[in-house]
């Protein structure tokens, strides 16, 4: 694809990922085939599109490019030549198997072929690695159009090419892909967000918190935070001395917290010190000081925000 010429993608599935797909790549001018047998989902579309773009506005997104939109009924009603298919269908094995099937048959040999499923491995849907070669995982965060993150997860037999050429088709849609190195199942959102909601199950379970609480714990404290640093930048701007002092500070009471669970951690100095040299390369130590003050003013403008919109005052 040159530069001049229009995307075309094709979504499969109108529901709430699809549709969110549909008005991020039509407000990027691309021509997009949204394909969904369900006629009361159809009927639907152009609303739940106003709705998506609406979002797109507010976040301060919007390219306004007026891509086109062309609704089927049948997957094989789509032009052959996409760029690339983003499967947003059913959270069922079988159904992406037999989608992924068709796919390769159909689509185009150019085509890139995603699904956006958010735990299955596309292993799973396609065991034969000659199978997976423009094959890969999609997962965007909900909703798509405004959280502008998409995990990239190849399958054993992915080719890198068509691994680069997905990171590039969504890099010029806005979002910021994250490409693992290798395939496991939930990827890597759904592996963290599980490791904090099975130690909330376990809260409960225990009768230590609410619910109510532990939501509260996470809205009013580790949420915004971690919304401006993940938790490696965290620990390092929470602790003077940086990754190292805060495994060696902290290390010891999260071990022995995973041990009453059943897990195994082991923060070893190989371990640390690598994630302490990524860290360097990203900022460096004589840095850290500022990141630490600018963090602070940006989480009191974050958390003004916040209120705001609680009190239905952001219009």
């Amino acid at each position: 694809m040159t530069a001049d010429d229009t995307l075309s993608v094709t979504i499969l599935g109108a529901g709430s990922i699809g549709l969110s797909f549909a008005a991020v790549l039509t407000d990027c001018g691309a021509d997009v085939t949204l394909a969904e047998p369900d006629p009361a989902r159809r009927d639907s579309v152009r609303a739940g599109l106003a709705v998506q773009a609406d979002a797109i506005r507010m976040a301060g997104l919007s390219r306004g490019q007026s891509g086109t939109l062309e609704v089927v009924a049948d997957a094989g009603d789509a032009p052959s030549g996409a760029a690339m298919v983003i499967e947003c269908g059913p959270e069922r094995l079988e159904a992406k198997q037999a989608i992924f099937a068709d796919l390769l048959a159909r689509a185009g040999p150019e085509t890139i072929l995603a699904t956006a499923s958010s735990a299955i491995p596309m292993s799973h849907i396609l065991p034969n690695p000659a199978d997976q070669a423009r094959c890969l995982v999609a997962h965007p965060v909900n909703p798509p159009a405004v959280l502008r993150l998409i995990e990239l997860a190849p399958a054993p037999g992915t080719r890198p090419e068509a691994l680069s050429q997905a990171a590039a088709l969504f890099r010029t849609l806005g979002f910021s892909p994250v490409t693992l190195r290798r395939e496991v199942e939930g990827f890597l959102l759904n592996r963290l967000q599980g490791a904090v909601l099975r130690e909330a199950y376990r809260l409960v379970a225990e009768d230590v918190a609410s619910s109510t609480d532990l939501d509260t714990v996470m809205r009013l404290g580790l949420g915004p935070r971690w919304a401006l640093s993940g938790p490696f930048e965290t620990a390092e701007l929470n602790t003077p001395g940086g990754i190292a002092a805060h495994a060696a500070r902290m290390g010891p009471a999260y071990r022995r917290m995973g041990e009453e669970r059943g897990e195994t951690v082991d923060w070893t100095p190989e371990l640390v010190a690598r994630v302490a040299a990524e860290r360097r390369e990203v900022l460096p130590a004589e840095a850290l000081p500022a990141r630490a003050a600018w963090r602070v003013g940006a989480v009191a403008r974050m958390v003004a925000a916040r209120d705001r919109i609680e009190r239905g005052e952001d219009d």
